[in-house]
């Protein structure tokens, strides 16, 4: 079956009960693992296993496909009023059009549902009168129910502001920042975004090699070369263990949280991992995933104006494997900094004097509020009486 007609795996709750389920299949895979010969048929067996756990705890499966029914972006609280305050307004232009004059059956048959159970006669003298306080009373609960659909959003938006700044605060900060970036535009043309995005990751560059490239080469000319990566199966249990459980799978649809409980499969990835790095080629499971793009701002036609969000998670453990050993190795040879975009030891003195002016000029700076906090206590101790 290809990847994308995978059904979707759910995200099952963290109970004793579904933990003693997927260990108790761990036993079970050894025999299926033991015979896999590339990550691809061990990704497939991983995902049979979870989807099976999912089976047996009673987990909802959608029934066909990978894409699922989007649930409705209006709750169903809002639905429910919204629906009162259409039927309201409906009556409203009933009753209008009946005290105008107009006496057509079925403008009469509502009028008579409207004050159903009132005792009030549609010919008596002051049926106006009933009327415009009939329809003045259904414009107070329109008003009415106008106010609770306020009260309850601003409610709601400041639940989903708390919990998502207990979750995520990167994600509430832009959302507070750039509001008006929702995304709900026309979308870019499908061949004008794939021209754009294959046009970045496809096609060859020839980058321009600085100076400092050559002085960064010449200093590190003497560093001892790396030994070999050997992935262990302690390495995957160590990469997988701080992964998050539920993060957004690749095209495969296998969270972390399964290979955190199938132990039994970290000594095969280990394995594997270990081939592919040794014959320097990766498996189409590793170059295959699902890409979300982001709009940056609010011109959504345009395919520069959105920042990609790739997920692939089994990547992404073999990923913070091989960069580990890197990581220490730099860490071990005192390496420049990577996040810096040059180095130090290329400006010229002078360009050198100048930022340590600068830098110390700064923090003299910062520190000023600091100095008169500090001032501002010792006047407020020297002045407050003692007893």
């Amino acid at each position: 079956m290809p990847l994308e007609n995978l059904p979707r795996l759910p995200r099952i709750p963290l109970s004793k009960r579904n933990r003693a389920v997927v260990r108790a299949l761990n036993p079970m895979l050894v025999t299926y693992l033991e015979a896999s010969r590339d990550l691809c048929e061990t990704d497939s067996i991983l995902f049979g296993a979870a989807l099976a756990v999912c089976r047996i705890i009673g987990a909802k499966l959608p029934v066909a496909g990978r894409a699922t029914q989007k649930s409705s972006a209006i709750p169903a609280w809002r639905k429910r009023i919204e629906d009162r305050i259409a039927k309201a307004r409906a009556l409203i232009g009933r009753l209008t059009s009946f005290r105008s004059g107009n006496n057509r059956p079925r403008i009469m048959r509502t009028v008579r549902m409207a004050f159903a159970g009132t005792n009030i006669s549609l010919f008596q003298p002051d049926i106006t009168q009933k009327l415009t306080e009939r329809i003045d009373d259904l414009k107070q609960k329109i008003a009415a129910w106008g106010k609770r659909i306020r009260r309850f959003s601003e409610r709601s938006r400041r639940f989903n502001q708390n919990r998502l700044y207990q979750s995520d605060q990167k994600r509430l900060y832009k959302s507070l920042e750039r509001p008006e970036v929702c995304g709900a535009g026309p979308g870019p043309d499908q061949a004008d975004t794939v021209a754009f995005w294959r046009g970045l990751w496809s096609e060859p560059v020839n980058h321009s090699e600085g100076p400092w490239m050559e002085v960064v080469a010449s200093q590190s000319a003497s560093v001892t070369p790396m030994d070999p990566v050997t992935i262990t199966p302690e390495d995957v249990a160590e990469a997988v263990r701080r992964a998050p459980n539920w993060k957004s799978p690749g095209l495969d649809g296998l969270h972390h949280y399964w290979l955190k409980g199938f132990v039994v499969c970290h000594a095969v990835l280990a394995r594997q991992f270990q081939e592919d790095l040794d014959q320097k080629s990766l498996s189409s499971l590793f170059t295959t995933g699902i890409t979300h793009l982001v709009p940056k701002d609010q011109d959504t036609t345009d395919p520069s104006k959105y920042r990609p969000i790739t997920s692939a998670a089994t990547y992404a453990v073999h990923d913070n494997i091989s960069s580990t050993p890197c990581t220490s190795k730099q860490a071990d040879q005192s390496f420049p900094d990577t996040s810096k975009k040059g180095d130090l030891n290329v400006l010229s003195t002078e360009q050198t004097k100048e930022t340590s002016k600068k830098v110390s000029t700064l923090q003299e700076f910062i520190k000023l509020p600091e100095k008169a906090a500090s001032n501002l206590n010792r006047a407020e101790r020297s002045s407050t009486p003692q007893f």
